[in-house]
């Protein structure tokens, strides 16, 4: 059975494990897999994709790129992006590195691609490089000291890849960067996150601005977006953490475990304890 959140290559928001530099996980839908769900986000991670089969587009910094098998889509770490996958097979492998590890990589010489969101597609030669270290990277975990150099010889062979170019989007350029205050606001607290009025005035907006500008940006209410966000935050817990449900539930500001349950079965179609036990088996070696 696979589990709703993973149809799409990246869940926002994200946490590592402490004192992990990355996640890595390789993804397969089969035939009966919908199309994805847009959710406009970004997050404090740099996120590499390695598709095999795939279609669609990926979303990044007001261009769109259109994604073909054996492709790779890399975004730096707050910049936001999307993907829009077509329906049918698909499977990727998702490396997530933390900020800062990234952030060092990208200022190291010849390694300035890395600053900046692009979509290549590699040659069969390098393809097969690169699955190959992802393939290890997935089997050997975030603990493994060998973890880092191998994220870095993965990047440094991603950004030779040559560039599919992208096309330009009529939006607002940098539109969502005076929605900021109000999303970090939620991203450091989302147990206590603003309602629409303080997340207005965070901004230094009216609140029927804020509302319009931000269902215009991200495609979705204010306080759609912090549900999506919280219910999204839940189910890595659930996967991740020993927290019981009604703890997770409470430290996201969820009014109740009976409500918590409800949205969240609303939003990925079974519950939270199915979800957990459904994680664990998928886990299991």
């Amino acid at each position: 059975m696979a589990l709703p959140h993973l149809d799409r290559p990246i869940c926002e928001p994200v946490e590592l494990a402490p004192g992990a530099p990355m996640r890595a996980e390789r993804i397969r839908q089969g035939s009966e897999a919908g199309a994805s769900e847009p959710f406009v986000h970004f997050h404090d991670v740099h996120e590499l994709v390695l598709f095999g089969k795939v279609a669609g587009h990926f979303i990044a910094d007001d261009r769109r790129y259109t994604l073909a098998p054996r492709c790779l889509a890399f975004v730096p770490s707050m910049v936001q992006h999307d993907f829009s996958l077509a329906p049918g097979p698909r499977d990727w492998v998702l490396v997530q590195v933390e900020a800062i590890a990234g952030e060092t990589l990208s200022r190291m010489p010849g390694l300035d691609r890395l600053k900046h969101p692009f979509c290549a597609r590699p040659g069969p030669a390098l393809y097969r490089r690169l699955q190959m270290l992802a393939d290890w990277l997935v089997e050997l975990g975030a603990a493994d000291p060998l973890s880092r150099p191998l994220v870095e010889l993965l990047l440094r062979n991603a950004i030779r890849a040559p560039a599919i170019e992208g096309e330009k989007l009529a939006t607002d350029a940098g539109g969502l960067q005076r929605l900021r205050p109000a999303i970090d606001r939620l991203r450091r607290d989302p147990a206590n996150a603003p309602g629409a009025a303080r997340a207005a005035a965070l901004c230094a907006l009216s609140a029927a601005y804020f509302s319009r500008r931000f269902k215009q940006q991200v495609g979705m209410s204010w306080s759609d977006y912090v549900r999506t966000h919280r219910l999204h935050l839940a189910s890595r817990r659930l996967l991740e953490s020993g927290q019981s449900i009604a703890a997770i539930a409470d430290g996201l500001g969820f009014a109740t475990p009976s409500h918590f349950g409800e949205l969240f079965h609303r939003r990925f179609g079974m519950t939270p304890m199915d979800y957990r036990r459904v994680g664990r088996v998928r886990s299991t070696p």
